[in-house]
């Protein structure tokens, strides 16, 4: 039996809304995901998308290698 689920695999968790930055879930939704009811489970994934927007990502740090390049294309 196969279990529909959310995770794309970037399982870090939002500081702020406790949410996953990659699904949306919250850390007690992912650890009980398996054990959670079909019906639990569509209902969690239907929210999702309004969860999603609420969580704001950090601009990623410009990487050293990233940095050089910029300066390479600038000359």
């Amino acid at each position: 039996m196969t279990i529909e689920s959310p995770c794309i695999l970037v399982c870090v968790i939002d500081p702020q809304t406790k949410y996953c930055f990659g699904c949306g879930r919250t850390g007690d939704e992912i650890a009980s995901w398996t054990s959670s009811t079909p019906e639990l489970r569509r209902e969690i994934m239907d929210g999702l998308p309004a969860r999603l927007e609420t969580v704001v990502r950090k601009p990623r740090r410009e990487t050293k290698r990233r940095r050089m390049a910029h300066e390479r294309q600038g000359d």
